[in-house]
């Protein structure tokens, strides 16, 4: 438990480093910042052990003995004496100091952490703090520490904002910018399917804030509607990267006990440990049909043999044929596989025919092997986006595409009773 606890100070304690290297320019930036928040994951990630184990030969510095008072005298004419540190950032800087924040409502709660509505004394906004308790043996969860390692690098409209980090002895708190909804609740609001306007600018939204992890070799590994924060204006923005990697794409050995299961794919259903940035895609697929037809793709119940049996249904049960290698993942057993031919995805969603190009960007994302799989670059080239602006695609980075005249989320049908 100690060198747990070892290990998480350490990592602590270069996040806060990198922090405090950030100029005071740049927390100005940061904080001006529109104010979304991530709602936490409830999985646990048991790849965490692993890390443990790879980082098990941490040890900490045994501590100084304490000056003898002589030395302390000596060097009292310091040239450039020490300030007092006030907080994570250093210095005096307001940043990193709890009460900077006022603590409101709960917003949800997660397997390690508590979301609040907060306001921040410093901007005069509306923040969302995700509250991580800490324990005195355990120290920070990895998916904490990771979460915010990721974030301070990732700087995109498309994805959520980290302002500020706050660390006490009992709370690991992160301030991100707030967002009142998120796709998941947005979908219930609107039910029956969404605006296919409206689908195809969120759909462009996702594609283009994954496409920037992706080039930047980061795979969120967590993509379902309950992470996708939804502004009033309609911009889309990824949150809660509790699970996700900064690693090599393609990478291995990484825990298979990831994405929630309605949205993860049958390679890692299989128990696939070998994947990349196809991981998140097939997600996007399952989204970009539920925001269609107001209905889950794949609503498996019981187990993951029930949900790989609802895919298999729709798109057919794999063979060495379709797809080399499959029989050889660890969860591929016949007994426990129903065989099915694949059907069209027209022919379960109609509605997918309503829609230029609809059903043929949807089979791009949901291929069973994941090789065959659209990327999210690709993605974003395909024929469904061609009645956006072009102007879209010229955009940096931190723009919202609300920027570009003629942009605008359209108001959702009413199909409850329909």
């Amino acid at each position: 438990m100690l060198l747990k606890y070892a290990v998480s100070a350490f990592f602590l304690r270069r996040l806060f480093t990198d922090w405090r290297s950030t100029d005071s320019t740049d927390h100005h930036d940061r904080v001006q910042r529109q104010l979304s928040v991530s709602s936490d994951s409830k999985l646990l990630d048991e790849d965490i052990r692993e890390e443990m184990k790879y980082h098990s030969h941490v040890v900490m510095r045994p501590k100084k003995p304490p000056r003898p008072k002589s030395e302390v005298f000596l060097n009292k004419q310091e040239t450039h004496p020490r300030r007092k540190r006030f907080s994570a950032f250093g210095g005096d800087s307001p940043f990193g100091k709890q009460e900077a924040y006022v603590k409101l409502e709960p917003l949800g709660e997660g397997s390690y952490a508590t979301v609040y509505k907060g306001f921040s004394k410093l901007t005069y906004q509306r923040v969302a703090l995700k509250e991580i308790r800490l324990q005195e043996e355990e120290g920070a969860p990895f998916t904490a520490i990771r979460e915010a390692s990721l974030l301070k690098e990732l700087k995109h409209s498309n994805i959520v904002t980290l302002h500020d980090i706050v660390h006490t002895r009992e709370t690991l708190t992160f301030v991100f910018e707030y967002v009142n909804t998120d796709l998941s609740q947005y979908m219930e609001k609107h039910p029956g399917g969404l605006d296919h306007r409206n689908v195809r600018l969120f759909l462009f939204q996702l594609l283009r804030g994954l496409s920037y992890c992706h080039k930047r070799r980061v795979l969120h590994r967590d993509v379902k509607p309950q992470n996708l924060l939804i502004s009033d204006c309609g911009e889309l923005k990824l949150a809660d990267f509790g699970l996700a990697r900064a690693k090599s794409v393609p990478s291995h050995t990484y825990s298979h006990e990831v994405v929630t299961l309605w949205y993860r794919p049958p390679d890692v259903l299989l128990g696939s440990t070998e994947y990349s940035t196809s991981l998140d895609m097939w997600g996007v697929g399952c989204i970009f049909v539920e925001m269609v037809t107001g209905m889950p793709t794949f609503p498996g119940i019981r187990d993951t043999y029930d949900q790989l049996d609802k895919i298999f249904k729709l798109l057919g049960t794999p063979t060495e044929d379709t797809w080399a290698g499959v029989t050889h993942f660890p969860g591929y057993k016949p007994h426990k596989l129903g065989f099915y031919r694949p059907r069209k995805l027209g022919h379960n969603f109609p509605r997918l025919y309503d829609i230029i190009e609809g059903e043929t960007i949807a089979n791009g994302f949901l291929q069973l092997n994941p090789e065959q799989r659209l990327g999210a670059d690709d993605a974003l080239q395909h024929p469904y986006f061609a009645q956006l602006p072009k102007k879209l695609y010229e955009l940096p980075d931190e723009t919202s595409i609300f920027t570009v005249e003629g942009v605008q989320l359209y108001t959702e049908p009413n199909r409850q009773n329909k």
